[in-house]
């Protein structure tokens, strides 16, 4: 047999395998004045204690080792469930409606970004030739006659 313990908040309750009446407690070796089947704890400070409870012959021991604290909120397996599938949906959402508005700015921010307007580069004049470079025209080659290349 097995003793049931129920943990809520601070309070540790603890229920004797035993069903004879009457029950003695003892907790850590301190017999305890309550005699029912049920022992509560009230404002237990999660250090261990050794438990016993005895009646008609029979003795059970247990080691308890309950960490408890004030403000805990116990959770079913169903809220927790629950919670996780909703931030799942919710992170799915938030990255489909990135997508989505993300995929339609892909055109106007390459074209944007840094570079000029089409409309100035329309308008902007050719650059004026630099006269040192001017290119050889028929009949005007005594100009560059001087520049031939020379043997070493």
């Amino acid at each position: 047999k097995e003793f049931l313990v129920e943990i809520s908040g601070t309070t540790v309750t603890i229920r004797c395998p035993s069903s004879k009446d009457p029950i003695l407690w003892e907790l850590s070796g301190v017999k305890q004045d309550n005699k029912e089947q049920n022992y509560v704890i009230e404002n237990h400070d999660s250090s261990p204690v050794n438990v016993s409870c005895s009646a008609g012959g029979e003795k059970y021991e247990m080691y308890l080792n309950a960490r408890v604290c004030a403000n805990c909120e116990e959770l079913d397996a169903l809220a927790v469930t629950g919670i996780i599938t909703a931030d799942l949906l919710i992170t799915f959402g938030v990255l489909i409606l990135v997508y989505y508005f993300s995929k339609d700015r892909k055109g106007r921010a390459s074209a944007s970004a840094g570079s000029r307007p089409r409309g100035q580069k329309m308008q902007r004049p050719p650059p004026v030739p630099n006269p040192d470079y001017e290119p050889i025209r028929k009949g005007q080659r005594e100009v560059y006659a001087g520049l031939e290349s020379r043997g070493f």
